[in-house]
């Protein structure tokens, strides 16, 4: 069999891709780069807005229509992920879809391509898509943000234990000089629910069979810092890095280890702001911090780590965001020493709670301040580039075009070398230009 893989989203949608690509090359079927050679196409599905929706279903589609070698069936897809785990029958009606499959189980997404009982690895050897490696610790969320609908798709929070992840990453560290750590709230690693055998609740696909249940977070169950001692002690040939977390959820633990281990652990947070608007942000249901809080932890790390990558989430044109909720965020952004921006216009998911919120910003007053927000980070981001310039950087190389090398800094800057002045090693010394 031919398999061919796309994936839409996030960094554990990628991670999750990679299992299933491994699982599918362990039962012998061939990869290929070109939906044209395939039989069956998998296709990791985004929910986080309605564009990332709109594009998979388009690309979908767009697999259909593509002409077919002379003699070839015709190209079957099976589309996996946080949209297909809350897919109410579209993604399903697809010219041809061949099955939809709730979240990221290796053994569902192999028998849907019709692979009967097939064995996987749980642990992932290699990450092929890029020359750094991910590792995802945790998957799921017990918050309940009003604009989010990756909780309804990927359920409960749910970490993996400490050994096990070691073990993948001493795996991953065969091939890669860097591992980033993903999930989707790694900074509530450990702090799982209660959890009982059972079925998942309606509503909650993907969650593996386990009923989880409301409650305080079990004790004694190990931290974020924790695992990145372990981490760290185990694998000291590479660096790590953390991939989105909150800013008020980096402890002293964590904060240490950035601070005294920069070789071990990159000096680079991306730290999701959302809104500099309190009132905003009591909207979108981010209870656990303030723009006080967040600049107040941002501003004493930023005072002990003498290089500094910082990158934001930022929704522009939240439901009932004004004018002053907007100025506020400017204001926010301005005072923080941010590196870059992710910057995304407000887009209602159906199943999430802020499509009953009311408020609606005008779209061309969201588009508007989407485009400062991002004309401000982009300042920030040129700013900072300037600074770091002729400075010696702890580089990972992270990827080859067109005669040169990609190698990512310790504070998350691209520098692209000549192919003929590098020497082999994925790690080096570089010179930010």
């Amino acid at each position: 069999m031919n398999v061919y893989l796309h994936t839409f989203g996030c960094k554990a949608n990628q991670y999750d891709t990679e299992l299933v690509r491994q699982a599918f090359a362990d039962q012998g079927a061939s990869l290929v780069d070109d939906p044209a050679e395939a039989d069956v196409a998998v296709v990791n599905s985004c929910t986080v807005t309605h564009e990332a929706e709109s594009k998979m279903r388009r690309f979908v589609r767009r697999l259909a229509r593509r002409p077919r070698a002379p003699g070839a069936r015709p190209l079957e897809t099976v589309v996996m992920g946080c949209a297909a785990a809350l897919d109410d029958g579209r993604i399903a009606r697809l010219p041809a879809v061949r099955a939809v499959v709730p979240g990221a189980d290796p053994v569902a997404v192999l028998g849907a391509a019709g692979y009967a009982a097939p064995r996987v690895d749980p642990k992932l050897r290699r990450f092929q898509a890029n020359a750094r490696g991910w590792l995802k610790i945790q998957d799921g969320c017990d918050e309940h943000c009003t604009f989010c609908a990756t909780t309804l798709a990927r359920g409960a929070n749910r970490s993996r234990p400490i050994p096990e992840l070691v073990r993948e990453a001493q795996a991953l560290a065969q091939h890669h000089a860097e591992i980033v750590l993903t999930g989707v709230h790694i900074g509530t690693y450990g702090q799982d629910r209660a959890a009982d055998p059972g079925a998942a609740p309606r509503g909650h696909p993907g969650q593996d069979s386990v009923r989880w249940n409301p409650g305080p977070s079990a004790r004694g169950q190990p931290s974020l810092g924790q695992l990145l001692e372990a981490l760290v002690t185990a694998v000291p040939e590479v660096r790590f890095r953390l991939s989105s977390i909150e800013a008020t959820e980096v402890d002293d633990r964590i904060a240490r280890l950035l601070i005294e281990a920069p070789k071990h652990l990159a000096a680079h947070l991306h730290a999701p702001l959302q809104s500099g608007s309190n009132r905003v942000l009591k909207r979108m249901g981010r209870h656990w911090y303030t723009a006080e809080s967040y600049r107040a932890r941002i501003e004493w790390l930023a005072a002990r780590l003498p290089v500094f990558g910082l990158g934001a989430d930022i929704i522009a044109g939240f439901g009932g965001e004004a004018d002053t909720d907007h100025a506020a965020t400017r204001a926010l952004v301005e005072a923080l020493p941010f590196t870059y921006l992710h910057v995304f216009p407000f887009s209602v998911r159906p199943d999430a709670p802020a499509a009953r919120l009311g408020g609606r910003v005008a779209p061309e007053v969201v588009s508007a301040r989407a485009r400062e927000l991002r004309e401000l980070g982009d300042r920030k981001a040129l700013a900072y580039r300037e600074a770091q310039r002729g400075r010696r950087a702890d580089g990972v190389v992270s990827g080859r075009a067109a005669g040169r090398l990609e190698v990512v800094t310790e504070d998350y800057l691209s520098v692209y070398l000549p192919v003929d002045r590098w020497d082999g090693r994925p790690r080096c010394e570089v010179t930010v230009d």
